[in-house]
């Protein structure tokens, strides 16, 4: 009894004792401690929260729709959130799979990081932001998931606006398209950190990366208090996200709707045709009316992350690179199209506009006979008729002279290159400045650039003399690259008669994009000033507040004067009805509408010719520029041109339709919209 009497004294005491620890430790925490304590829970209650701006629609120049935002219920995971649990989220991820009624492997593919190695489907955003993992979701599935968060801690399901395209296809290199803030942009790029919420998208090509900023607006801000599962009990503070504004384009609808078919029709009527892009401008203003490229793709295959095969697909050469805008990446020789550029530059160097040359059916340079297209031989004409005709020989006996008179194979110490450097002074060799990213500079070759191109290719060039080409196939191809690697390699560094020739008609080296050759014409046949095109027009507030209006910069101004360039308009004026360009506007009414114009047939090695046709219309008073390209088309005359004439009948409804009837004209007055579209104050366009 007495050990158990003990027993329990020894019992009692240290249930005393701990009952006094407790005690000391109660009051240390409530007294002593007890507002550091209070701060923390306070503390870790209250979340900051970005609220996504939305992001301002791009309409075209009567208000109409390109890019518009829809609600949609998007699902998104908390990746840090994720990666504190212990299976780094998997259980809670294949719930989530399970009531979105997706594949567990797919859902964990989607919020894997993109990198090195990574195919897609990836996360390409921040770690550090949400993760969305579905869109369009029902409402069912948003409620189970918010009212089930013990079940799917770190998983959100919120109403997010995304992106929808009104017209397809239309356009979609030009517009462009969005992709998640990466933690290397938020880290670089001045502001957007400030303005991100977490979940915003920012433009990577076309007008969505050109104009992100204003599109963008900026992001608001929540606080929230929430439960232990991270559920919202209570909004303490708040500000709201301020809207992006709304871009207003210079785009026609209508009219690019009537770009896109035409160069499609272009490509289905030409089988052998790999590519094609077709422009319109606005010769007053320098704005851009339309612009299309094929091959194309749908905008919409970036909402909500991009499969692996189709981000392969816009990027393969097997597809065609549809990501890539033909009109302002895509350059070619011009062919017979730049020779609005050389009769300028002869005139310039002296030769007489009004005088007479010879067109015999071949003309010889250094020993080589270049001959005329099907052998033409016109015997003495005018700089007209060798545009109306496109006598070739012309224009290679006055480069061939040119190049004789700066020294021939042996260059004087200052040659002055009046081809070529017309060529720059009609804005080729360098970008338009167009409101777009990515333009290509082409290239206008001469001494300077061939020396240059020598001395960093001439190791190779001579490795290849040598060893040839064992990798081409085709015998007479390899035979071919051979020598001429072989003359790189010991004359590389010299301007070849035959290529100042080959110049003279757009032939060669030279290379041009389809945006600056419309510009190009636009100066010609305008006030012969070189504008940098624009394709934004204003931005506008959503209450209907002009933000600002988009000007359209003169960069330059050709270096001829107004008697030359109306001789080269009226000599072009006739090549719809009297020369290369006859055929394919046979029964054009030109008493109602006069089309100027000039094809182009350039060779390429190893491949079919690209048809050009650049054309403006009224003849008499031009308003618009067109341009079409088709690579691998073949002649001018039976790709491009067809596929003008096309676009001149949509835009003043002189054709009829697929269906037989007639066309309503796309700008019935013949001129552009000259007045931006009114938005009104619920941010809604006035019809």
């Amino acid at each position: 009894m007495k050990r158990l009497r003990g027993r329990l004294i020894v019992l009692q005491v240290l249930v005393v004792a701990l009952l006094a620890v407790l005690v000391v430790r109660l009051w240390q925490v409530q007294m002593v401690q007890g507002n550091r304590f209070v701060a923390v829970a306070t503390e870790t209650r209250t979340r900051e929260v970005r609220v996504p701006a939305l992001r301002g629609t791009i309409l075209d120049s009567s208000g109409r729709p390109l890019v518009i935002n829809r609600p949609s219920l998007v699902v998104s995971i908390d990746p840090a959130r994720f990666e504190r649990m212990p299976d780094g989220g998997d259980a809670v991820l294949k719930r989530l799979a399970s009531i979105l009624g997706v594949q567990f492997n797919a859902l964990k593919q989607r919020i894997r990081p993109c990198g090195p190695g990574i195919s897609r489907p990836c996360w390409p955003g921040s770690p550090y932001t949400p993760t969305p993992v579905a869109e369009h979701v029902s409402g069912r599935v948003a409620l189970q998931i918010l009212e089930r968060q013990e079940d799917f801690p770190g998983v959100t399901a919120e109403v997010q606006s995304v992106r929808t395209y009104p017209n397809g296809k239309d356009g979609a290199q030009m517009l462009g398209y969005l992709q998640p803030v990466t933690k290397e942009e938020l880290e670089k790029r001045e502001g957007l950190k400030a303005a991100y919420s977490g979940v915003d998208l920012t433009g990577r090509d076309g007008l969505e990366a050109e104009y992100d900023a204003a599109l963008r607006g900026q992001a608001g801000e929540r606080k929230v208090q929430v439960d232990r599962m991270g559920k919202t009990i209570a909004v303490q503070q708040q500000s709201a996200a301020k809207p992006g504004d709304i871009l207003i384009t210079s785009i026609d609808a209508k009219v690019q709707g009537i770009v896109e078919k035409a160069i499609t029709d272009a490509m289905r009527d030409n089988p052998q045709a790999d590519s094609a892009a077709g422009v319109v401008l606005d010769v007053k203003t320098g704005r851009v009316i339309a612009m299309a490229s094929r091959p194309t793709y749908d905008p919409a295959v970036w909402t909500g992350g991009i499969a692996e095969k189709d981000y392969q697909h816009l990027l393969s050469d097997k597809s065609g690179k549809p990501l890539v805008s033909r009109v302002i990446k895509g350059t070619y020789a011009p062919g017979s199209t730049f020779k609005i550029s050389s009769v300028a530059a002869m005139v310039a160097d002296g030769q007489p506009l009004h005088g007479t040359y010879e067109c015999p059916s071949a003309y010889n340079v250094e020993g080589r006979a270049f001959p005329n297209a099907g052998g033409m031989s016109l015997g003495s004409i005018s700089l007209h008729t060798a545009l109306v005709k496109s006598c070739d020989t012309v224009f290679y006996r006055a480069g061939y002279e040119e190049w004789l008179r700066d020294g021939g194979k042996k260059a004087k110490s200052k040659v002055k290159e009046p081809m070529a450097n017309m060529a720059r002074s009609f804005g080729f060799g360098r970008p338009t400045g167009i409101d777009l990213p990515g333009e290509s500079a082409g290239l206008i070759p001469n001494r300077a650039w061939k020396r240059d191109l020598w001395t960093a290719t001439k190791d190779q060039m001579c490795r290849r003399a040598k060893t040839g080409y064992p990798e081409i196939e085709d015998q007479a191809r390899a035979a071919f690259s051979k020598r001429l690697a072989n003359e790189n390699c010991l004359e590389g560094f010299m301007l070849h008669a035959y290529e100042a020739a080959n110049f003279s008609i757009g032939q060669g080296d030279v290379q041009v994009s389809p945006l600056q050759l419309a510009r190009a014409y636009a100066a010609l046949v305008g006030d012969g000033k070189l504008r940098s095109p624009r394709v934004g027009w204003a931005l506008v507030r959503p209450d209907g507040t002009l933000v600002k209006e988009i000007p359209v910069p003169v960069t330059g101004k050709l270096p001829i004067n107004t008697e030359t360039r109306d001789y080269i308009r009226k000599a072009l004026s006739e090549v719809t009805s009297d020369g290369t360009a006859a055929g394919a506007f046979a029964g054009f009414p030109m008493g109602v509408v006069k089309i100027g114009g000039k094809t182009g047939t350039a060779e390429v090695f190893g491949k079919a010719d690209t048809s050009w046709f650049a054309s403006f219309a009224p003849a008499d008073n031009p308003r618009f520029v067109a341009v079409v390209m088709v690579s691998q088309g073949g002649f001018g005359a039976s790709a491009a041109a067809p596929a003008v004439r096309q676009i001149w009948e949509g835009i003043f409804g002189l054709g009829k339709d697929d269906n037989g009837k007639a066309m309503k004209a796309a700008l019935p007055d013949g001129r552009p919209v000259s007045r931006l579209p009114v938005i009104k104050a619920d941010g809604t366009v006035a019809q």
